[in-house]
C-alpha cells in the first residue's frame, strides 16, 4: 500500500500538469486505455483466459471505481489542490464502516482511531478551504471518498473469492475505458502534443502499477491497516510539492505529516500484532 500510495501521488502530480491541455474525461480515459491494454497483455502473457464467473462485482468495482474517479477529477479542477485532496481522503473513513456492514470484519477500535488520526493530519497538512461558492464541488468530493470506499470494498471481495490483481485492474480500466470513450464520443478530443504524449504515458504508467499494487494490499491485508496507510498518499504529495515547487513546509504542516505518519504506522503495527496472534492459534 505504500507502493500504491508513493505511485498515487506521482499520478496526482501528472494529472495536475495534463490538466493544461486535456479535460479531466480526457485523462481518465487515457489513464484507462493505457491500463486496459498492459494488463490484458500480462494476462495474456501468462496464459489465462480473461474471461471470469465474478463479472457481476468485477461491474460493481468498475463503476463505483469510475464514479469516485470522475469526481475526484472534477474536484481538482474546481477547488484548490489541498481541499479536493482532503475531501476525496474521507474514503478510508467509509472503508472502515463498510468493512463492519458489508464484508462483516470484526470492528477494531484501535485500528479506527489510527484512521481518525492519520485523517486529522491530512486536515492539518492540506488546511482545506471551500469557498461559499463551491459547495456544489465540495460535496461531490466526498462523494468520492464514498465511492472510492466501495470500489475498495469490492476488490477486498474479490480478492477472498480468488481473483488476481491482474483481473481486476483490467475490468476496472476496460469499463472506465469503455464508459470515459463513450463520453468523449459524443464530445472532442483534444489535440494531443508529444509534451501531453508524455504526460498521458506517465499517468498510464503511474496508474496501472499503482492500482495492481493496491489490489495486492487489499488482497493481502487486513482492511483497516491498509485503510491506514493509504494516507501516505497525501504524505508522498505533499513532498512533491516541496521539491518540484519549492513549497514551504511550515511547522503546522511538519504536525500533520507526523499524525499521518503515526497513524499509518498504528495501522500497520497493530495489523501485524493481529497477524501474529491469528498464526499463533
Amino acid at each position: 500500500m505504500l507502493l500504491a500510495a508513493f505511485l498515487f501521488a506521482c499520478m496526482s502530480v501528472l494529472v495536475k500538469l495534463g490538466a493544461m491541455h486535456f479535460s479531466s474525461i480526457e485523462l481518465v480515459f487515457y489513464r484507462s486505455l493505457f491500463g486496459v491494454w498492459v494488463t490484458y497483455a500480462i494476462i495474456r502473457s501468462y496464459g489465462f483466459s480473461v474471461m471470469t464467473p465474478h463479472w457481476r462485482i468485477h461491474c460493481w468495482r468498475g463503476v463505483t471505481g469510475l464514479i469516485s474517479l470522475l469526481m475526484f477529477f472534477y474536484c481538482l479542477t474546481q477547488l484548490p489542490l489541498g481541499t479536493a485532496v482532503s475531501l476525496n481522503y474521507t474514503w478510508p473513513l467509509f472503508v472502515a464502516l463498510f468493512s463492519t456492514l458489508i464484508l462483516k470484519e470484526h470492528l477494531q477500535w484501535s485500528l479506527v482511531f489510527a484512521i481518525l488520526l492519520g485523517f486529522m493530519g491530512v486536515i492539518i497538512l492540506l488546511r482545506p478551504a471551500l469557498p461559499e461558492d463551491q459547495w456544489f464541488a465540495g460535496l461531490i468530493g466526498i462523494a468520492s471518498g464514498f465511492f472510492a470506499a466501495l470500489a475498495y470494498v469490492n476488490v477486498k471481495q474479490l480478492g477472498n473469492l480468488g481473483e488476481s490483481e491482474w483481473h481486476v485492474v483490467f475490468y476496472f480500466t476496460l469499463i472506465s475505458t469503455l464508459g470515459t470513450g463513450a463520453w468523449l464520443l459524443l464530445t472532442a478530443f483534444s489535440v494531443i502534443t508529444w509534451h501531453g504524449l508524455l504526460v498521458i504515458l506517465g499517468i498510464g504508467i503511474t496508474a496501472t502499477l499503482a492500482q495492481i499494487a493496491m489490489t495486492r494490499a487489499f488482497h493481502k491485508g487486513v482492511t483497516l491497516v491498509v485503510t491506514s496507510l493509504g494516507y501516505s498518499t497525501v504524505l508522498f504529495a505533499s513532498l512533491w510539492d516541496l521539491f518540484l515547487w519549492d513549497e514551504a513546509v511550515t511547522p503546522i504542516a511538519w504536525l500533520g505529516i507526523g499524525l499521518i505518519v503515526l497513524g499509518g504506522s498504528m495501522g500497520g503495527i497493530l495489523g501485524s500484532r493481529n497477524v501474529s496472534v491469528s498464526l499463533s492459534k
